[in-house]
């Protein structure tokens, strides 16, 4: 990966703070051009170092108040590539990550209620082939919800 300086770092930490804010606010904020800016966002996307954009929808709102994080045996790791297509169809599933530790997976859902909940690991998910095991955390409440900070080099 190309490196990125600390003009860009500029850059990334005022738009993570405002997705939305306009290029000539940046540009005033990082004193260059606004032609400037939009080069280095349009960099930096190709680069993957943006990877994303878009609004963040509450999903409360939406009618999924249970929140809820598990963790997924397999009966090998490798079966990993096979299981995550099938997580996929999963609508409600909105995080997967493949772990060291106790679990083989750690997916995170959203789901109505917990009879919802209860639907789609019993329905779905536990019948994935492969799947040995489920242990389910429900999030009470989430506290933080942040991006990595921006470091400068010196």
């Amino acid at each position: 990966m190309e490196k990125i300086d600390n003009l860009d770092r500029k850059i990334l930490e005022i738009i993570m703070k405002n997705a939305r804010i306009p290029s000539k606010d940046v540009a005033l904020e990082c004193n260059v051009s606004r032609a400037a800016i939009h080069q280095r966002i349009q960099r930096m996307i190709d680069l993957d170092v943006i990877t994303g954009s878009g609004y963040h929808v509450d999903p409360k709102v939406l009618g999924f108040a249970t929140c809820t994080y598990i963790g997924v045996k397999l009966e090998r790791g490798s079966m990993y590539r096979t299981v995550v297509p099938e997580l996929e169809k999963i609508p409600e599933v909105v995080e997967c990550h493949f772990t060291t530790g106790p679990y083989t997976m750690l997916i995170k859902l959203y789901a109505r209620d917990n009879q919802h909940l209860m639907e789609l690991l019993n329905d779905k998910i536990q019948n994935i082939h492969g799947v040995t095991a489920t242990e389910t955390l429900i999030s009470l409440d989430q506290s933080m919800n942040r991006e990595i900070p921006i470091m400068y080099d010196k």
